[in-house]
């Protein structure tokens, strides 16, 4: 190609793109002679917060994406946009940073001249001072978010520890453990015993156990602590610390390092310093609803509340962890309106969820699967109490908001509400004498997490299948023939397969080909490594580590699962703002340029991987 032509193709892409468009033909032709061409890898970062900037780039190919100075998402540019502008115009340093999406190719522009176009040109100037104002808009609403409460769902607990964890040592007597408290003014003292944590005090214990007892101070201070207090984990984030604190009922948490050492206490006080009207306080809310009917009133506000997550921008692993523990939260809450009618079980059991629940990946229009695991104490008088049980609590999920499952995968069900001995006989059929029918209805099964009860009796049955299933060949082989089944809606050209006919003719059904492929993908693989991964990103990444799944193609299994999740919740945001229906099936008119092309690619990483696991469990295994 000659030079010629060459910067004639970058005059006609300047002119079929605003602002340029609005520029004279010979300014752009001048204009193609004075702009480099530079090519960005996936993931580069082209302008840095904090550093000068003194280039426009125009994005020629691939596709870009701007955060604000808190990482917030500002704006996402593909091909014709540009960026860069902020800092020519208002000075550097720069206060956002653009970071390469995928592969890119931009054209750049020099300060000066963009500085001489928009004085010569002032309509090109006004677009870019236009595009400052609306992109700052942007950044100050993703601070105010922030502010709100909007990104705190992304803070781990560490973050909103106010200061170091305060203790004493076991000891210590009550009077000393009551003047460290005073002189430090805290409202709960750690207690350890050779670096680790073995109870702790609060002002409560110190009015209740000590002074209204009227117990001797000079007793070491083990003689009135809670010993072995609930804890939580510094990596964990705020929501799952409110939703521990608010279903336990305690006030003050404290949070340990991988190690074990004490970081700090979280208190009720450093929670509520978040705005109430953070999403966060659904949870509380559910757990302090005092009938099903106001527990279902509650959890109407989960739609919008996902609405809002799409907007900020948060990804659809954190928002499907969201959702799921409000689904937990108003699970548990009606099997415990569930136990205050019904009366205290006769013997242990352990309510499990199953799915998507279960894998921490709920979204909107899920039904619900559940399962009762029984003490094999269990007698036939008790079967009355479990069935009503499970009926209270399955049509109370109903009534809020969680449809019946079409399977009947439910408690309801008597073959699903049976003691410990039946599951492990159950399951040690499914991975000894499988069969097609029988795979199709048991996979669910092994997406299993326990809810509310005894879930000892839960990890007993999970030991059991896992260390049967690595060695269950012919198991393994149905259950990668089902999930190579399980197509993407892709074409043999890289069309989109779409739905041909009912209510969603001319759609893509995202979830069985998409999302639901990935899931079956990372199951598989799990199962076969025999690990206790339930989410399908942690199954993907233990893969990895076992070495059953290159760390590449994990990777863009992740990265395909991520972007097809998260057009898929866009999709029922979109929904939910409309007063519709939430669904899975996404017409491909609704999408993006950027959209449709990264399904396709997403699509294609999930085919190539199920021709990569075929190879590991032939269908030879299957007679």
């Amino acid at each position: 190609m000659s030079l010629d032509v060459e910067l004639a193709e970058v005059r006609d892409f300047l002119a079929e793109h605003h602002p340029f468009d609005d520029l004279p033909r010979q300014q752009l032709e001048r204009l193609a002679t004075m702009l480099k061409i530079e090519y960005f890898r996936r993931g580069t970062r082209i302008i840095a917060r904090g550093e000068d900037n003194h280039h426009l780039y125009v994005v020629r190919s691939g596709a870009v994406e701007l955060h604000d100075m808190h990482g917030g998402f500002m704006d996402r540019g593909e091909v014709g946009t540009s960026f860069g502008s902020y800092t020519l115009v208002q000075g550097n340093p720069a206060n956002f940073e653009a970071v390469a999406l995928e592969d890119s190719l931009c054209l750049v522009m020099d300060a000066d001249t963009f500085h001489g176009l928009s004085t010569t040109y002032p309509i090109f100037g006004h677009y870019f001072d236009l595009q400052r104002t609306s992109r700052m808009r942007g950044a100050v609403a993703s601070l105010h978010l922030t502010n709100s409460g909007g990104a705190i769902l992304k803070t781990s607990a560490t973050d909103i520890l106010n200061r170091p964890a305060v203790s004493v040592q076991a000891t210590e007597s009550i009077r000393s453990a009551a003047l460290v408290m005073c002189h430090k003014r805290v409202s709960c003292l750690l207690i350890l015993d050779e670096g680790k944590l073995v109870g702790i005090v609060t002002d409560r214990d110190l009015r209740n156990r000590v002074v209204a007892a009227g117990i001797d101070t000079d007793l070491p201070v083990t003689c009135v602590m809670t010993p072995d207090p609930f804890t939580g984990s510094a990596d964990a984030l705020a929501f799952q610390i409110l939703m521990e604190m608010t279903s336990r009922n305690i006030h003050h948490l404290p949070i340990l390092s991988p190690d074990g050492t004490p970081e700090g206490v979280i208190t009720t006080t450093d929670l509520m310093r978040l705005e109430q009207t953070n999403p966060i306080y659904l949870v509380g809310d559910i757990t302090q609803a005092q009938d099903v009917s106001a527990v279902a009133e509650v959890s109407k506000r989960l739609a919008p509340i996902v609405e809002l997550l799409v907007t900020q921008d948060a990804s659809a692993e954190d928002i499907g962890r969201i959702v799921t523990a409000v689904g937990d939260a108003v699970e548990r809450r009606v099997l415990g309106l569930a136990e205050a009618h019904l009366g205290p079980p006769p013997v242990p059991y352990c309510w499990v969820s199953l799915g998507s629940r279960a894998r921490q990946e709920q979204a909107l229009a899920a039904d619900q699967d559940n399962a009762l695991i029984l003490d094999n104490d269990v007698r036939p008088e008790h079967a009355a109490y479990f069935e009503a049980l499970a009926t209270f609590v399955c049509d109370a999920l109903v009534e809020c908001g969680y449809p019946s499952c079409p399977g009947d995968v439910m408690a309801t069900n008597p073959r699903w509400r049976v003691p410990l001995s039946q599951w492990r006989t159950e399951f040690t059929t499914w991975l000894t004498e499988p069969v097609p029918d029988a795979i199709l209805r048991a996979s669910i099964f092994f997406d299993m997490r326990p809810i509310y009860g005894d879930p000892r009796l839960f990890h007993k049955l999970r030991k059991h299948f896992l260390k049967h299933a690595p060695s269950s060949k012919l198991f393994l082989a149905h259950l990668t023939k089902r999930a190579i089944e399980n197509e993407p809606p892709l074409g043999f050209f890289r069309g989109f397969v779409l739905e041909k006919q009912g209510s969603n003719r001319a759609t893509l059904d995202i979830k069985r080909g998409g999302v639901g492929a990935v899931v079956e993908l990372a199951r598989v693989l799990a199962l076969s490594i025999g690990s206790r991964a339930v989410n399908t990103q942690t199954r993907l990444a233990a893969a990895v580590d076992a070495g059953a799944l290159s760390p590449e193609r994990g990777q863009d299994l992740r990265d395909a699962f991520e972007f097809i999740s998260y057009v898929r919740l866009r999709h029922q945001a979109a929904q939910v703002r409309a007063g519709k229906d939430t669904d899975n099936f996404v017409a491909p008119d609704d999408l993006s340029s950027f959209e449709k092309r990264h399904l396709r690619e997403a699509f294609a990483i999930v085919r190539s991987a199920q021709s990569s696991l075929s190879h590991r469990y032939p269908s030879t295994y299957i007679s």
